[in-house]
């Protein structure tokens, strides 16, 4: 989500004659855009702020500009908080200060081959840990029409991947009148010539349909990867969250998955030390990973947020230490098994969309979100390429350009 308005802002900015600096020395407008989904998160934009103090001090016609999920209605407080900061704005809005006749339908003008498009803003599911819902708001869904334009509009311009994104893409189009789904969305961006391929994310097991599974296994734009966050593998821990779902529900869940798209490539997102974990709820998890054995996991180890259900319900109970020892034990039962999937793919042939060059090597995601590199001196950014895989790793593949 960060990634998408960012990019928007961005272009924003240049439609109306601003240029991007290589440092933030040379800019007259910073724009922070900010995450707050950790403490990490937030301390790092609060540090980033604080670094800027000079730079205003020594230029005062610097102006700055603040929005992403730290900001809230409250613009007073962070004008208080943070003083050098000129102008505040909400998470997904524009700049207000701007004429928003210009801010209307802002679409970059040179989007990247793999670009994302904003389907759905906020959430409704308030998981206890969570602060996005307090933040974003409530779910907002997008219409089709103004969707499909959009990505009409970057196709025509040179993308050739479209990843459509939300807090929770599953309930996309419940709020509308005409009530479509995501299923529905991704039958009408397939239909998009000159589109190579679709991606969405991201997925609430509780809310995900047969239909959108469906989708997944018959509409050939739409790639074989998703990311299902299952965030732990004990009911009880479950419940504590408020994820709407068991164990065994998210099991069945992936194994319907599986047996409709056999190829489907699955993430997830673990988290670790949510209060009173225990060590036999932590093992569960572990279990629940050993058992589906994900391509991919995102790991993150449980930061209260002033705000949400758990701050005020539960003492973050569970030592630092602890938490480390459990963050670095998953990571390294998802090495092992990232390996092992990835490993099968040696000797192999797979398409790859080239996505740009890094350290002089063509880079790009097979349909299954592989990270691939290949040597060859031609120009291939935007093209579908076929690459045979000579070395796997557990986070990238190398190969060569295959006829």
């Amino acid at each position: 989500m960060n990634k998408a308005e960012s990019e928007r802002l961005g272009s924003l900015f240049e439609q109306i004659g601003y240029q991007p600096t290589a440092t933030v020395d040379n800019a007259d407008l910073i724009l922070l855009n900010s995450c707050v989904i950790r403490q990490s998160a937030e301390n790092k934009v609060v540090s980033k702020i604080g670094a800027l103090k000079s730079l205003k001090k020594n230029n005062p016609d610097l102006k700055i500009a603040l929005t992403g999920c730290l900001v809230d209605s409250d613009f007073d407080k962070f004008q208080k908080r943070f003083p050098i900061v000129d102008y505040f704005f909400s998470a997904g809005e524009m700049p207000p200060w701007i004429d928003q006749c210009v801010t209307a339908n802002i679409i970059p003008l040179k989007p990247t081959v793999s670009t994302f498009i904003n389907i759905i803003q906020g959430c409704n599911n308030f998981c206890s840990y969570c602060i996005v819902p307090y933040r974003r708001g409530r779910e907002k869904s997008r219409p089709v029409d103004e969707i499909v334009c959009e990505a009409r509009t970057l196709v025509n311009r040179g993308a050739k991947e479209i990843i459509l994104v939300g807090q929770n893409v599953d309930s996309y189009g419940h709020d509308l009148s005409d009530k479509p789904d995501l299923a529905a969305l991704l039958a009408e961006v397939n239909n998009i010539e000159g589109l190579k391929r679709v991606r969405f994310l991201t997925n609430h097991p509780k809310d995900m349909s047969d239909r959108l599974i469906d989708a997944i296994a018959n509409l050939d734009k739409v790639c074989e990867e998703i990311n299902l966050p299952a965030q732990a593998g004990n009911d009880d821990i479950l419940k504590a969250m408020r994820r709407g779902y068991s164990s065994e529900q998210y099991r069945d869940l992936v194994k319907r998955i599986r047996t409709k798209v056999p190829d489907i490539s699955i993430s997830t997102d673990i988290i670790v030390g949510f209060p009173g974990e225990t060590d036999r709820q932590f093992r569960e998890s572990v279990e629940l990973l050993k058992e589906l054995r994900f391509d991919n996991t995102h790991i993150a180890a449980y930061s209260a947020r002033t705000g949400t259900i758990a701050s005020r319900e539960y003492e973050d109970n569970v030592p630092p230490e602890v938490k480390k020892e459990r963050l670095a034990t998953v990571e390294r039962l998802q090495g092992e098994i990232a390996s092992e999937i990835n490993a099968a793919l040696l000797g192999k042939t797979v398409q790859v969309l080239v996505e740009g060059k890094k350290k002089g090597k063509w880079h790009g995601r097979s349909r299954s979100g592989k990270l691939v590199f290949f040597d060859d001196k031609k120009n291939l950014l935007g093209q579908v390429v076929n690459v045979k895989i000579e070395k796997t790793s557990p986070w990238s593949l190398q190969g060569v350009l295959s006829e």
